[in-house]
């Protein structure tokens, strides 16, 4: 193993602005709870360090010191923090009632907004506090009168408009479960998830925006519907504008506006602190998607954390996050209503051809605080030419990034086209735990390709192949200390056996992600990739990202994947797939380029055996580069044992890869491959 840093160690790109940190919530925090609940070791607000090492020695008093400063409100009072500190299992404020719901919305002014709603056209319109609030109580009535009630599922095909916002509060202030898939997902692979709910209500789109098209999934609609027997009624949202058919719909249906526009008062449910909220799925590129299941009182603390004190949100500010409705990331978009600070909402694609800067032109209007997006976004951005800036950016303090590495390049194109004084925050986390397990805070430095450090209350290390925690080297993500958002369970995994396998079964006690990553000697994390993707070159293990990162810098390239595959003779194969830039031929020249910039960037072990050019790379619906399946497609494993390609964003790909496979064990085994077909 190599570090990623000869000592000393390098000067942060980016430091915090003295002023802004001491005024900032998380430091405000870190005063109230030296001075209300001891915390130990706290001398200087701003110190991060500090703050996260009590966050993580004193897990009961971190937390209880969350409930405390946010004034979580309980109908009946917890008996203790942590009952039971182990993993799988653990045990968070019993005896403590509350809901989700209610503490979204009672940080709402009444008159002022709590979403705005836009669009790729540029469009956009207001929700306030009182008016969604009427719109909660409103669906309520209509899904307890749908025969909905504690613990049913109410599940949603919709695009990332206020309508999932407004249903998903209903459905938590009943006490009921929700779940969520945007309308891109084929009916099949949407029952794939839904089915296994078995749902009360299913509420959907007649179509939703994307790329200047509108796509009209009233039919799609028609087909999931038939897919859930257990369905008591649909809820018809007229989003498009282009109207239901009358025949052919299975079951009760409502139309949208007359389940939203009902004149009610909300009343809603308290529920035991670690109750369902929802469920969240997996990629389902293996077999059926895995159903996450979260708490109310997990995600309530979780992400008044995140959003409150690492994002610094509150009253006043606006969160721009583009986000599908099936990637975790919009389920804390909608947290934002936590703090009391306006969410935006989005339909379409975030960069338009028409009008590819089309998001910072919004951001600019309705002085956006926080912009988040992916590292694909941003590189896309500095590709086509944008300059961000130019749209007046002042009110934004901070660009969050996550869904994949973002690479060093990044962070020079965010200071130098969208502004020099904005805080560049590089996020990971996932899906499991609907939140970070790495980031930045307003107190803490910046360092390109770097995450700043762990997230409070997290518990994070890298792992060697002992199980030792190890500095400036390669390891495993692991934490060892328990969350209050860890899943409660998996959906029909009655023993847990799953839950277990997936999370614990190479550290017992310990969460192991499945991510590579370093913790540097400066305290910042840098992560590699999927280590199950990881290479293993002459027993040289290298990380995926760190090749993509350098690859992806080049302007003749849009995207790349490599993949390393141990061959039947015991040779291994390390292919890079690439992308070229529109107008862009992959010839020697810029072959030579590609490996020229892996042999200095990383190193010469890093060069691939071969550079092919490809036409697309396949992702999950969240974006998610598919580095396993590739790579097991193109070992000839059959594509039904390898992934499901309705999971996948472009199907046809994965016949590609498989034909790719194909031909190459054609070329190297001619009369086996000729002899066994």
């Amino acid at each position: 193993m190599t570090t990623p840093h000869p000592t000393p160690y390098p000067e942060p790109f980016q430091s915090p602005d003295p002023k802004t940190a001491a005024g900032c919530r998380i430091a405000d925090f870190a005063r109230w709870a030296a001075s209300h609940r001891g915390a130990e070791g706290i001398q200087d607000p701003t110190d991060y360090e500090a703050l996260h090492h009590w966050s993580v020695t004193d897990l009961e008093g971190f937390w209880a010191a969350v409930w405390e400063y946010f004034d979580v409100d309980a109908t009946t009072p917890y008996e203790r923090v942590l009952a039971e500190e182990t993993m799988p299992g653990a045990r968070w404020f019993p005896g403590a009632n509350l809901n989700y719901a209610h503490h979204a919305l009672r940080n709402l002014h009444p008159d002022a907004p709590a979403i705005t709603a836009l669009d790729e056209t540029g469009a956009g319109y207001e929700i306030t506090g009182r008016q969604l609030r009427a719109g909660v109580a409103s669906v309520a009535a209509t899904l307890r009168d749908l025969g909905v009630g504690q613990g049913d599922r109410v599940v949603g095909y919709l695009p990332n408009t206020p309508h999932a916002v407004i249903v998903f509060l209903a459905t938590a202030s009943l006490g009921a479960v929700w779940s969520v898939c945007g309308q891109d997902y084929a009916p099949r692979a949407a029952a794939d998830r839904f089915a296994q709910l078995e749902p009360t209500v299913l509420i959907t789109a007649d179509g939703y925006l994307f790329n200047g098209t509108r796509h009209d999934r009233r039919a799609a609609s028609l087909d999931l519907a038939a897919a859930l027997p257990t369905l008591k009624a649909t809820v018809l949202v007229d989003h498009l504008g282009i109207g239901w058919p009358e025949t052919r719909h299975p079951g009760l249906t409502v139309p949208w506006d007359d389940a939203a526009t009902r004149t009610e008062y909300l009343t809603v449910t308290p529920v035991p602190f670690d109750h369902p909220l929802w469920i969240v799925f997996s990629s389902g590129t293996t077999g059926l998607p895995k159903g996450i299941v979260h708490g109310h009182g997990g995600v309530l603390l979780e992400h008044l954390k995140i959003l409150g004190l690492h994002c610094d949100l509150g009253v006043g500010d606006r969160l721009l996050w583009y986000t599908t409705t099936h990637w975790m990331m919009w389920n804390l978009v909608v947290s934002t209503l936590l703090t009391g600070a306006t969410t935006c909402t989005y339909d379409g694609s975030p960069a338009p051809v028409a009008r590819p800067d089309v998001l910072w032109e919004l951001a600019a209007r309705h002085k956006v605080t926080v912009f988040g997006t992916s590292p694909q976004y941003l590189l896309a951005m500095a590709k086509l030419g944008v300059e961000p800036s130019a749209h007046g950016l002042s009110a934004i303090r901070a660009v969050g990034s996550t869904g994949s590495a973002l690479p060093a390049s990044a962070y020079t194109w965010v200071r130098d086209h969208v502004g020099a004084g904005i805080q560049l925050a590089s996020t990971s986390g996932g899906t499991d735990v609907v939140s970070a397990f790495a980031g930045s805070a307003p107190t803490t430095p910046v360092w390109a390709g770097e995450l700043s450090a762990p997230n409070l209350g997290v518990a994070l290390a890298a792992y060697d192949d002992t199980g030792r925690p190890v500095v400036d080297q390669v390891g495993e993500l692991v934490v060892t200390r328990p969350m209050p958002s860890m899943p409660l369970y998996f959906w029909n995994d009655p023993d847990g056996s799953r839950y277990r396998d997936a999370y614990f079964g190479a550290y017992p006690g310990v969460w192991r992600h499945g991510d590579w990553i370093t913790v540097t000697g400066h305290g910042s994390v840098i992560v590699h990739g999927r280590s199950d993707a990881t290479l293993n070159r002459n027993g040289v293990r290298l990380g995926s990202a760190d090749i993509h990162d350098l690859v992806e810098r080049l302007p003749e390239i849009t995207e790349a994947l490599v993949i390393g595959a141990e061959e039947p003779d015991g040779g291994y194969w390390m292919p890079l797939f690439v992308v070229p830039a529109p107008g862009v031929a992959l010839d020697d020249v810029l072959r030579e380029k590609i490996r020229a910039a892996i042999r200095t960037g990383a190193s010469p072990r890093h060069v691939p055996d071969e550079i092919i050019a490809v036409p697309a790379v396949p992702h999950t619906k969240t974006g998610k580069k598919l580095e396993v399946p590739v790579k097991h497609l193109l070992q000839g494993a059959p594509v039904e044992q390898v992934l499901n390609p309705s999971a996948v964003d472009n199907p046809d790909l994965v016949a590609y890869f498989a034909g790719l496979g194909a031909e190459r064990r054609q070329a190297l085994h001619p009369h086996t491959v000729q002899d066994a077909s």
